[in-house]
């Protein structure tokens, strides 16, 4: 008997080998189970995996894991298939994409055919604390850009403005401090402040902070959206 497990996504294609191999073991509970990658099938020996049975006609439980990138290995396992078909053991193929030759002739013997499509592509990971560094240069375009990206990777509203106070706030504390432990802050963060501070008069940082308190509370209100808002925000600094 053959099952076989292909395509793009080989996480889903383990999740559902683990799910066949449990329903496997409960109603064969005392088969012998064999789990052969291509760096190990050569320590095999097809013949002895399709026609022996172990103690008692125990049958065996055979994965062959991504083992078809052995080319050696491929090619003595599609010859033999029909044996494969016929043996009392049950083989279990997981592979990645398959090329049309080899996967039509194992469909044509296989049990039961799994396919699962290509792996969901990973969203770039954005480090949210850029946004803090284009506030800082009072480059509005690059803000801009950078929350847009930040709204791709699905960084929320509060999340935004809370990095962007953060920044305001710690440019406040920063202001007329003689050094770091004066203004409460880490010495990185507290030379990053001063270097920013060039950018902004005292006025300004301190407007900056009352429109964030003012944009935050306003959006818990329902008087405006805080997305919205946000974009306001970065628009006119």
């Amino acid at each position: 008997m053959i099952y076989l497990l292909h395509g793009g996504d080989v996480t889903k294609a383990r999740e559902k080998l683990h799910s066949i191999l449990g329903t496997l073991f409960s109603k064969r509970p005392d088969a012998f189970y064999f789990h052969i990658t291509k760096e190990a099938i050569g320590d095999y020996a097809l013949d002895e995996l399709v026609h022996s049975q172990g103690l008692f006609e125990q049958k065996y439980i055979v994965v062959f894991d991504i083992a078809f990138e052995d080319k050696d290995a491929r090619e003595e396992i599609l010859s033999r298939l029909v044996e494969l078909q016929e043996s009392p053991h049950v083989f279990i193929f997981l592979e990645g994409k398959l090329d049309q030759k080899t996967l039509k002739k194992l469909d044509g013997r296989a049990e039961r055919v799994f396919e699962f499509g290509e792996a969901p592509k990973k969203k770039e990971a954005f480090n949210i604390f850029s946004l803090t560094e284009a506030l800082g240069r009072r480059s509005r375009k690059d803000l801009w850009t950078l929350y847009l990206r930040a709204k791709l990777a699905d960084c929320a509203p509060e999340e935004v403005h809370g990095i962007l106070f953060w920044q305001v706030k710690s440019m406040l504390l920063a202001i007329g401090a003689k050094d770091a432990e004066g203004a409460g802050l880490n010495p990185f963060v507290y030379r990053k402040a001063l270097g920013f501070l060039k950018n902004y008069s005292r006025e300004e940082v301190e407007k900056l902070s009352q429109q964030l308190v003012r944009l935050s509370h306003d959006a818990r209100r329902g008087i405006h959206d805080f997305d919205v808002a946000l974009e306001r925000f970065i628009l006119a600094i």
